[in-house]
């Protein structure tokens, strides 16, 4: 790979964007000096002060972008309009921001990473990433690591470790997080990019390389940290899943 792209969808994150970004630009920094670099921020229809936050630090990252997103689009410089709160669609305008700026290197040899903005990666995140495509991956999805406890249960944590332990097959696992994504640019593209419509956007682009019969890999030792908070941003995300961990399980009989 001899580019990266990064998309980071945000909406009233400005307790968790600096942090997040922060993350991003060091591991960033750890690529080779000749891997050309992008980075959008797509702000959601945000209401708090997150637009100002990522405005601060992106203000001396050339590399780096925010757009804003509207209910409509308003044709006024940066502001676009895509479906209300679906995060798929959030993702991919962010992709495909990046790959319009790195549109002189070849999409076999570009890798397109997505994350969160209530997330941190390693600082050997996208190294960690290259290495999978240099051995022949399309796309890796690793491992999204709780953070921030407290807003679970005992209970509903004893659930989600249980859940995600179920999938766990040594060194490979069976899921997906949005938060920890990469796949090789003409695959995406190919692919038609992660849903726009619907929950699941995540699981829905794997679907979708995996029936196009891309070499997918899901290595255990890829892990960013996400948070473990209930009242989520988007629908079906792993906040929604958390919150429903709370709920009473059903009795055994009862027939539900």
């Amino acid at each position: 790979m001899i580019a990266v792209g990064v998309v980071v969808p945000a909406r009233d994150e400005q307790d968790h964007i600096t942090a997040c970004l922060h993350s991003v630009r060091r591991a960033l920094q750890r690529l080779p000096t000749d891997t050309a670099s992008a980075l959008t921020v797509v702000l959601d229809r945000c209401t708090d002060r997150t637009p100002e936050r990522v405005a601060e630090l992106i203000a001396e990252w050339p590399q780096a972008e925010a757009v804003h997103v509207t209910r409509a689009a308003s044709g006024r410089g940066r502001m676009l309009g895509v479906p209300a709160s679906e995060v798929g669609a959030l993702r991919d305008l962010g992709l495909r921001r990046v790959l319009s700026r790195l549109g002189a290197h070849p999409l076999h040899r570009t890798w397109l990473l997505s994350t969160d903005a209530d997330s941190t990666v390693p600082p050997d995140w996208a190294m960690a990433h290259l290495r999978h495509a240099a051995s022949g991956a399309h796309a890796v999805a690793g491992l999204a690591e709780l953070t921030c406890l407290r807003h679970l249960s005992a209970e509903a944590l004893v659930r989600y470790r249980a859940l995600v332990a179920s999938g766990l097959h040594g060194r490979c696992h069976e899921h997906v997080y949005g938060a920890n994504l990469g796949i090789r640019a003409d695959a995406y593209l190919a692919v038609g990019g992660f849903p726009a419509a619907g929950a699941g956007e995540d699981h829905g682009l794997w679907r979708r390389l995996r029936e196009a019969g891309y070499h997918l890999v899901q290595p255990t030792d890829l892990r960013v940290l996400t948070s473990s908070r209930v009242q989520g941003r988007a629908e079906g995300g792993l906040a929604e899943l958390l919150r429903s961990l709370h709920l009473p399980l059903p009795a055994v009989g009862s027939g539900a």
